[in-house]
């Protein structure tokens, strides 16, 4: 695999891990349906690859993501749809095999945010912060979040993360078990690849075993996706959606 040319993620596969990187700073790392097809590609490229340990998800310095294309959530509304690629890239992510790690450096959001719930392991610099602002925007979070949130969490405290959309900063996240470690900013990506290749000189075969089982019978998260795909779906089809939509942009422009 070789770095993308034509869109703002980086991928490289190298020493047994693929990384995978954000790379639209000036949106703040919104990611697109075309971002979001190249890192389902990634993914099921870097599955199948058995030179290929870990993958490694990474932001730019200052933010992670900020979520999905606020324009694209405006024109899915207009249109009262929701493209298939998304539904695909957060199945993707719930089922892959391999070690999931991510490097989180300021703002993790909406689905940036929806990511980490799927990931192994998190390292985040001290000024990161976690926020999941779907229910603001009139929708309701996605990839399981509404299952996978509240086992990782407790109740109150994913009530608080999910439905109140209460920023967490990086000691709640620590606190809340969303974040693994904490580091400088600047050693953000250089913890993420220490663990990545810590994980790459184990048994594959103990390690995945392992992380199958920790994990359990995944049709219960895809299920879920399915379901909050469904309400998401019904949320653009009304007539508030996209109005809610819109003054959201507005009001964070």
């Amino acid at each position: 695999m070789s770095e993308s040319m034509s869109l703002p993620i980086g991928i490289e596969a190298k020493g047994g891990i693929t990384v995978i990187r954000f790379d639209r700073p000036e949106t703040q790392n919104a990611l697109t349906v075309e971002m979001l097809t190249t890192i389902s590609d990634a993914l099921v490229l870097g599955e199948r690859d058995g030179r290929n340990k870990a993958f490694v998800i990474l932001g730019s310095p200052g933010v992670f993501s900020i979520g999905n294309d606020l324009r694209e959530l405006i024109q899915f509304a207009d249109e009262g749809r929701i493209d298939e690629s998304i539904a695909r890239f957060l199945k993707t992510i719930a089922t892959i095999e391999k070690p999931l790690i991510a490097a989180v450096d300021g703002l993790a959001m909406g689905i940036g945010a929806t990511i980490l719930l799927h990931c192994d392991y998190v390292v985040a610099s001290e000024w990161s912060a976690f926020e999941s602002n779907c229910v603001e925007l009139g929708l309701i979070p996605s990839g399981g979040s509404t299952l996978l949130a509240a086992r990782l969490m407790g109740h109150q405290r994913a009530f608080e993360y999910l439905v109140l959309g209460e920023r967490f900063d990086v000691e709640r996240a620590f606190q809340a078990g969303l974040v693994n470690r904490i580091v400088p900013a600047a050693d953000v990506e250089k913890a993420a690849l220490a663990v990545a290749r810590k994980l790459a000189s184990r048994s594959m075969e103990s390690a995945g075993t392992t992380r199958r089982l920790m994990r359990g019978d995944r049709r219960e998260v895809l299920t879920r996706i399915d379901q909050e795909i469904a309400q998401i779906l019904n949320r653009l089809r009304s007539p508030v959606a996209r109005d809610t939509l819109v003054a959201y942009m507005r009001k964070n422009q």
